[in-house]
């Protein structure tokens, strides 16, 4: 199995200049990814954007987006995704969701009351069929079109696209549909059991997940959370203490890593968990994967970079927050 690691800058927003030195170090310190999370009612660089700024400057980072789909027209989103695959010669890597439920959030997202999960397994079936090069035929009580050819195509076949949720409806929609799932703010025993959930859904629907599609993006700081922190965690998990999935410190991060290495999850998007001061997003302060060591089993950043290899205590031994 083989252990891979990104890096999110975090939810701050960040300027064109901070970003491409943010991403310039990821890439020199040998990890595979950067990843950029979509925040639709927050000053956040929306994660298409940033990635194609990202695109012009890096060479080999795979350049992950975890995006809400809904607000977006299907057609226009199909064609934005297959170019910016494009553009970044193959790189993108992709994780719908839906959304963190902020206020105001549903109606900047026109969604009215209508299910999120329904919606977003409507727009991913369109967006398939634009990718694979199927002209479209489709009418629903959100959207119509008829016989809509795609104008672009991903440079990857197929392009995938991996779901987040840890709920039972969202569980088993990944097993159902996705080609994998990126969790959050879950235990190792949880994520285990999510693992099961998802790979019993794809057997009852005919199909299989990869075992190494799936993943975690886990928050970390290095000094103790701040009670601002630890209630917004609590307010978005109300039944676990959120001490749980925090690491504070190298130490705990490796060991939370290690946890969920053996709960069957390989693929982690590490992200800092408080703000993160603007001199931490140069190259010094960034977390460095070991680059020269081989690893002592089958592993490597994200995202099949052979050149530096990292296992997980590796990364962790060496991590500093974003």
């Amino acid at each position: 199995m083989k252990i891979r690691f990104a890096v999110a800058p975090g939810n701050a927003a960040l300027a064109a200049r901070d970003l491409l030195a943010f991403s310039d170090a990821i890439e020199a310190s040998g990890f595979d990814g950067i990843w950029l999370s979509d925040v639709p009612v927050a000053p956040v660089i929306d994660p298409l954007l940033g990635l194609a700024l990202v695109a012009g400057r890096t060479t080999r980072l795979r350049l992950g987006a975890n995006v809400v789909p809904f607000g977006r027209n299907p057609f226009g989103l199909a064609k934005e995704l297959a170019q910016l695959d494009r553009i970044c010669h193959g790189r993108l890597l992709l994780s719908f969701v839906t959304g963190l439920g902020q206020p105001g959030e549903r109606e900047a997202l026109g969604l009215g009351q209508t299910g999120r999960g329904e919606v977003l397994e409507e727009v991913l079936a369109l967006l398939r069929a634009w990718w694979s090069g199927e002209t479209v035929d489709h009418m629903s009580d959100r959207w119509s079109f008829t016989g809509l050819a795609p104008v672009a195509r991903p440079l990857q076949d197929p392009l995938e696209v991996w779901l987040g949720g840890r709920g039972p409806k969202a569980l088993d929609r990944v097993g159902r549909v996705a080609d994998g799932w990126l969790g959050a703010q879950v235990t190792s025993r949880e994520a285990r059991a999510a693992r099961d959930r998802i790979q019993a859904s794809a057997e009852n629907a005919g199909r299989a997940i990869d075992p190494e599609h799936f993943g975690l993006s886990i928050a970390y700081t290095r000094a103790p959370p701040d009670p601002e922190l630890l209630r917004t965690l609590t307010t978005r998990r109300p039944d676990i203490d959120p001490r749980t999935i925090l690491p504070v410190g190298a130490t705990a991060l490796r060991s939370a890593i290690h946890d969920y290495v053996e709960a069957g999850l390989s693929k982690f998007v590490i992200r800092p968990g408080a703000a993160v001061p603007h001199g931490l997003r140069s190259p010094n302060g960034l977390p460095t994967p070991s680059s020269t060591c081989r690893p002592d089993r089958d592993t490597n950043p994200v995202g099949s970079i052979q050149r530096s290899p990292a296992t997980a205590s590796q990364l962790a031994r060496q991590a500093s927050p974003i």
